[in-house]
């Protein structure tokens, strides 16, 4: 069924109350129509999802209902009344709150100070602290959001930094929680937690909205699900009555393949190497410590992490950008220590960078310079000393058609694409270059359920033809779905091997440095 708000607020007898309704709102920015007459109903004490695929303007709406935005038309009701949001404060004296996707926490105040920025209650700091202190222990004993109030954000795991985001908008009077993709940077234990505070947090009675791409967790967390595809609400489902593959077709508009497609590995020789290898950052800080591993010809390594466990050092190491401190790096057999990036193209190395905004697209750049970038001396797209433009564009034409790059436009700016589109820009650089070895960071980061099927088709494609594949990706159901062997990090050390078949538990203890 398609999603509907009520004309009104009142509610049949019988019906849960709702928390939120939002009424024919409509934005546009510029010639963008982002939201197209959403209607969506969310009853009081329950954890509704939104999904949608990248660009389908759930972002734009919950920005809206935040007061980040303003809606061109519509209303917002909140508890049955028309309620206008100029801005955030508005939203927080609605009973709004929000936990971004990247937390908005002063690192080296505490938990106390944090809860209590902007709303100290009055000149005098002392009563206000005495006060805030006792509403804090009243919060974490009634939600189980146990955080001790005098530690400092620093010092906190990914997982109680969280938990502060959410005492903070409980401790401004948030009856409707807004959680923006709240799982991105946690553990699978750590998401669990979340998921048990979520569950209290509605039984007490407020209402979670809850956005994500991860279609696991909005069957095993939320009541109701909306779903968006290019602007429209296209349907509202009850979460116990959809399935996954209901969700993922209503989202893209066709069939989904949702599992990987592929068959048993047939590892060759070693081609990667990786022996005692150190990594130290800019301030002398260590990040990959003693790390050693191999890649064989044929297979796909996944390496598994939280973010920030050494990871994006480890491959910028592997990829020419960052020295090592010490150890080695081979390629067949033979070291490629010293090597700039350029080299190790030539040695037979391709590399798709975890953030291709920064490291592997210019974006103002137009489509078919980016799809050479790195590879601008290669004698087909040479002309003497100059560059044959009208080679290069043949090139990039013949690369969109093949990864299904929209819009078909070699002519249009990088800028322009989509998440997912941006992305096969960088996959068909680097894999049409036939490489020996490819390392990939983050490969479907911000890319929607469509695209991430055609992605991982490319990579075990790949694997088959023989290549060695090195992944580094903080989601673990993709490193289980897309590896042969499983190396698990954890502050810059290797913790541990596993096959993708071992449970998510034993990995996620691994991850989070419990077990070995």
């Amino acid at each position: 069924m398609n999603a509907t708000a009520p004309s009104s607020p009142t509610h049949p007898a019988g019906a849960a109350p709702l928390a939120i309704e939002l009424v024919g709102i409509d934005k546009s920015f510029g010639q963008v129509h982002a939201n197209k007459d959403i209607h969506l109903a969310v009853k009081r004490g329950t954890i509704h999802g939104i999904i949608g695929e990248n660009g389908a303007g759930k972002s734009t709406l919950m920005s809206i209902l935040y007061g980040f935005y303003q809606a061109d038309r519509g209303e917002i009701r909140v508890g049955g009344v028309p309620t206008v949001i100029r801005d955030s404060q508005a939203a927080i004296a609605a009973g709004i709150g929000m936990v971004h996707q990247h937390f908005m926490l002063v690192e080296n105040f505490t938990v106390l100070e944090n809860v209590m920025l902007g709303a100290e209650g009055g000149a005098f700091l002392k009563p206000g602290i005495s006060r805030a202190r006792a509403e804090l222990k009243r919060l974490e004993t009634e939600y189980a959001l146990d955080v001790d109030p005098d530690a400092v954000i620093e010092s906190l795991p990914v997982g109680r930094q969280q938990r502060v985001e959410i005492l903070k908008a409980l401790y401004r009077g948030a009856d409707i929680l807004i959680l923006d993709e709240p799982t991105g940077v946690l553990t699978p234990a750590e998401a669990d937690h979340l998921f048990r505070i979520l569950r209290v947090l509605r039984d007490q009675g407020k209402t979670v909205i809850l956005i994500t791409h991860k279609l696991r967790e909005i069957m095993a967390i939320t009541d109701a699900v909306s779903v968006m595809r290019r602007g429209e609400m296209v349907a509202t489902r009850t979460t116990a009555e959809t399935t996954v593959e209901e969700l993922a077709e209503l989202m893209v508009g066709r069939r989904v393949l949702l599992k990987v497609d592929k068959g048993p590995a047939h590892p060759g020789p070693v081609a990667l190497q990786v022996k005692n290898l150190t990594v130290r950052d800019h301030r002398g800080v260590t990040m990959v410590d003693d790390v050693s591993f191999d890649v064989r010809a044929g297979e796909i390594v996944g390496i598994a992490g939280v973010a920030g466990n050494g990871q994006s050092e480890l491959l910028e190491a592997l990829a020419g950008i960052r020295r090592p401190s010490s150890g080695d790096i081979l390629i067949d057999g033979a070291s490629t220590l010293g090597a700039d990036p350029a080299m190790l193209r030539r040695r037979g190395l391709a590399h798709v960078p975890e953030d291709r905004h920064h490291m592997g697209l210019v974006l103002k750049f137009e489509e078919y310079e980016n799809s050479i970038l790195g590879y601008q001396d290669d004698p087909r797209f040479l002309n003497g000393p100059f560059m044959d433009i009208d080679a290069i564009r043949a090139d990039a034409r013949e690369k969109i058609a093949k990864y299904d790059i929209r819009p078909p436009n070699c002519r249009l700016k990088t800028a322009n694409f989509s998440g997912g589109n941006q992305q096969k820009i960088v996959l068909a650089r680097e894999i049409e270059r036939d490489p020996t070895v490819l390392i990939i960071g983050q490969p479907t980061r911000g890319v929607d359920i469509g695209a991430i099927e055609f992605i991982h088709k490319r990579i075990v494609e790949m694997r088959d033809a023989g290549k060695a594949i090195l992944l580094v990706s903080v989601e673990l159901d993709e490193i289980r779905a897309l590896a042969d062997r499983v190396v698990v990090m954890f502050a810059g050390r290797v913790v541990g091997e596993k096959t993708p078949d071992a449970s998510e538990q034993a990995l996620g203890l691994m991850m989070a440095g419990i077990a070995a």
